[in-house]
């Protein structure tokens, strides 16, 4: 039977009654693997990866993978074998890319407060390059390379002041009243100070505008200014290697995402000739519509003319309904027949009145034990999952090809206080 995609599960495909990943069933996988459930397919992402190298092949990109997106070590060894590097921004995810067989020469550190221990990891670990954000932080830099008697590469992140269409206030981080990234003037003296300091090495600029962007003119608007700094410096002897411009790039949740060919067309038309190398730093492009969570429902219940979907999953598994009110399409994972269509909310088991995964949701009413798979979650579902009301994480499958892989295991109670001590 022909499998068609329904609106906002691309990379799952209903076959007959059943949503699909690959050859598996989603239902299967739930009753296999038990629920809350993540699943990723990794064919989906290959696909990604390889539709922006396609796009940028002309300008040989780096594509640094943000791996605070979906930090999985069996994801991110994928993705470095198909040639990526990361952008981290922790200690914590250089441990995970390092771990998980990332180049440490492909990963650029990333972050408005790294500490000490960060910068000393990254500088031990040779990686390609600082994206620095503060003063304070350039200056501890350098102490530490001083120290090690090696040489720090860093970029500076430029705060561009542009106000990029975002769905959510949270999520525009070049505009000047962000704490992301440094004004021009500030950067570019930063710049200047570096030059005579030997144990720095200013290797290139980076400016991030935001998330979930599906418009390329704030990028082109963007580059222009950081080219211009780049000229700028490069007239005082100060030569720059590489231009990171972020990622961002915005699925549209199943409305029309990024244009990757009119991404390309717009930033190559100011890049070509540069003669620097590009970055490019893809997160959820890459893997939020290749992720369902699988969630069982465990009642329905009315409320006057409300009704509710009580399921297994709440907003310790998936935050980004409640924090950023993001929209996740969410289905049935075996259509049954005959089911009265309403409007519902999809909410959880946690104790708060914000704990849900959908609101004012129009669809068939489900029915205790049955499946639901809420899309676009390959993204900062898992990596902002956590065990609020004593909840264990779920588990995380992998499907790769005609393989199906558990890559984390679900926590037990154990796993909930390991660490702790009763004095």
């Amino acid at each position: 039977m022909r499998a068609e995609a329904p609106t906002g599960l691309s990379a799952f495909p209903r076959e007959g009654k059943s949503l699909r990943c690959g050859s598996f069933k989603l239902r299967d996988l739930a009753d296999r693997f038990g629920t809350p459930l993540y699943v990723y397919s990794m064919d989906f992402v290959r696909e990604r990866f390889r539709q922006v190298e396609s796009a940028f092949a002309s300008a040989d990109p780096l594509l640094a993978y943000s791996v605070k997106a979906n930090g999985n070590l069996a994801l991110l060894n994928r993705l470095a074998a198909l040639g990526s590097g990361a952008d981290i921004v922790s200690g914590g995810e250089l441990f995970r890319a390092v771990k998980a067989g990332v180049t440490p020469g492909k990963i650029l550190f990333a972050g408005v407060g790294k500490t000490d221990e960060e910068l000393k990891a990254g500088l031990d670990a040779r990686i390609y390059s600082f994206n620095v954000e503060t003063i304070d932080e350039l200056h501890r830099l350098d102490d530490f390379a001083t120290e090690l008697g090696a040489r720090a590469p860093f970029g500076v992140r430029i705060n561009p002041d542009i106000q990029a269409p975002t769905p959510h206030q949270y999520t525009r981080t070049g505009h000047a009243e962000t704490k992301f990234g440094l004004p021009v003037p500030v950067a570019v003296g930063l710049y200047r100070w570096a030059k005579t300091r030997p144990h720095l090495r200013p290797r290139g600029i980076d400016v991030h505008i935001g998330s979930e962007i599906v418009d390329p003119v704030p990028y082109k608007k963007a580059l222009r200014q950081v080219l211009e700094v780049v000229h700028l410096l490069k007239k005082e002897d100060i030569h720059l290697e590489y231009v990171d411009i972020g990622g961002g790039f915005g699925i549209g949740d199943g409305s029309g995402g990024m244009d990757m060919g009119a991404l390309s067309d717009e930033l190559l038309s100011v890049f070509q000739g540069s003669g620097l190398r590009m970055i490019l730093e893809p997160g959820r492009f890459l893997v939020a519509e290749a992720g369902v969570l699988l969630t069982s429902v465990r009642a329905v219940k009315r409320s006057g003319d409300h009704v509710f979907v009580v399921t297994d999953a709440g907003m310790n598994d998936l935050l980004r309904p409640s924090h950023y009110r993001s929209h996740h399409p969410v289905e049935a994972a075996v259509v049954q027949k005959d089911r009265k269509v309403e409007v519902v909310d999809v909410v959880g088991p946690v104790c708060e009145t914000g704990d849900f995964l959908a609101l004012d949701r129009s669809m068939p009413l489900p029915r205790a034990g049955e499946v639901l798979a809420v899309g676009n979650v390959g993204a900062y579902g898992f990596s902002m999952a956590s065990n609020y009301n004593a909840r264990p994480r779920p588990a995380e499958v992998l499907v790769d090809g005609d393989e199906v892989l558990l890559v984390r295991e679900r926590e037990s109670f154990e796993d909930l206080i390991r660490g702790e001590v009763i004095p």
